[in-house]
């Protein structure tokens, strides 16, 4: 809590998104691209430690304490209607689409019905194999893809199980396209399948489960967990 000369100021629970949160994520990015790819000499890696923990230092004296209030970040969008909206919009900090989110991949998420469609060109911080794609990341990516498309059938929910198979090297600097669609609707648990294609060949093809849950359940759960 912070004091005023009107008492207490309760802290938020999460930043506020905005074009200068995104603009610092994006140059996060390009700095966690140089780090796995710059030659540097020691005395400049020396140097650049130095600074940017000079950066980090004045960034953590601006962070609040975190109080156990989980944000709605889908605030202004009924997810269980199926209307379809900017997921990175209503997302800014999420793991694997966040703008606002340095570590977020590099995917984009269009909603053509009946499916969800993601885009990706994936650089050397998303490197597993050597010249591949962690098949994490993309495992991650298929997570989010499917949820797309369960929101276009307004089933949208956490995930229970999410089966990856990969049939061939997905390779990085190369665009790859993911596909999502809902298979079925039994009650409130929906399936879902999608692949990943790159150069017209099929690399990864994933099979989802999900439970729908509406949000005022999923915040609650939050907040007796603390945050999860």
């Amino acid at each position: 809590m912070t004091a005023s000369g009107d008492g207490p100021v309760p802290i938020p629970a999460r930043p506020s998104g905005g074009a200068e949160r995104q603009a610092l994520a994006e140059a996060v990015r390009r700095l966690m691209a140089a780090t796995v790819t710059s030659v540097a000499p020691a005395e400049l890696l020396t140097e650049a430690t130095r600074d940017l923990s000079s950066v980090a230092d004045r960034l953590e004296r601006h962070t609040p304490e975190w109080d156990g209030v989980v944000a709605d970040r889908y605030a202004d969008h009924d997810v269980e209607s199926g209307e379809t909206f900017n997921m990175a919009d209503v997302m800014p900090f999420d793991v694997v689409i966040g703008t606002c989110n340095p570590v977020a991949l590099p995917l984009t998420i269009e909603f053509e019905p009946p499916k969800a469609i993601g885009h990706a060109i994936f650089t050397a911080p998303y490197e597993g194999a050597p010249g591949c794609v962690h098949g994490a990341v993309l495992a991650g990516a298929f997570d989010l893809v499917l949820t797309a498309a369960n929101v276009i059938t307004g089933a949208a929910g956490p995930t229970v199980t999410l089966s990856i198979r990969y049939l061939h090297p997905t390779v990085i600097d190369r665009p790859a396209r993911f596909e999502g669609w809902v298979t079925s609707i039994e009650g409130r648990r929906v399936h879902s399948r999608g692949q990943l294609i790159q150069a017209g060949v099929v690399t990864v093809e994933a099979v989802g489960e999900f439970t729908t849950m509406d949000r005022s359940r999923l915040a609650s759960m939050h907040r007796r967990g603390g945050g999860g």
